[in-house]
């Protein structure tokens, strides 16, 4: 197996944010942590927010969920609280069950994870290996698929780049999230602007990602 960080091709879908995520939403007063769905797909960019994951690659409805950080049986007061929210896998999120982990915000980085060619992730940092370790991340299903989909899509940039545009591309139903009403407002009006959907009206948006 080849144990070196993965660079076949100029876009990996599976390298982790540079930076920690600084949310830009912040709706408020729903009654279902359901209705903050749309947000949340547009705060993550449509991916699970621990294997990476997108909805663009499978039949997204009822292959994501909405995953509390700090879970319900912990702390119940947080069940609708959005920056409590994250947005992962059915997979991820069924074996995150109630663990408490370190916050994937802040420790699943560019910097303290490395994906591997073979598909093995590598953690960097203590709290990114127990993350990964708590979540499954290196089970051989996991390893296998990604080891695939970094192997297909390194081909489908050399021989069709129409379709490797498609396959890293956005999903289609961008939630235009401007005609949304929370209940209590939206803490970060500023974000709407930066919403997916806005962006591609200013042809901002990139083909991929």
């Amino acid at each position: 197996a080849r144990r070196t960080r993965f660079d076949s091709c100029r876009m990996n879908p599976f390298a982790y944010p540079a930076q920690p995520h600084q949310r830009r939403h912040a709706p408020r007063g729903y009654a279902r942590h359901e209705s903050f769905r749309d947000w949340l797909r547009d705060e993550f960019a449509f991916r699970c927010i621990y294997c990476l994951n997108r909805e663009q690659w499978v039949n997204a409805k009822g292959a994501f969920a909405i995953d509390h950080f700090v879970p319900t049986s912990i702390n119940p007061n947080l069940g609708l609280e959005y920056d409590n929210l994250l947005y992962a896998c059915v997979a991820c999120n069924l074996t995150r069950g109630n663990q408490l982990v370190p916050n994937p915000l802040e420790h699943l980085l560019d910097s303290t994870v490395d994906v591997m060619a073979d598909g093995l992730l590598r953690a960097r940092s203590p709290q990114a290996e127990v993350i990964v370790e708590t979540l499954h991340l290196n089970d051989r299903a996991y390893v296998v698929r990604r080891e695939r989909m970094l192997t297909l899509l390194a081909d489908l940039e050399h021989r069709r780049p129409a379709l490797h545009a498609i396959w890293l591309g956005y999903p289609e139903d961008l939630p235009d999230l401007g005609r949304l009403r929370p209940p209590a407002g939206n803490g970060r009006m500023e974000g709407l602007e930066q919403s997916h959907y806005e962006r591609k009206n200013r042809g901002e948006l990139p083909a991929s990602y």
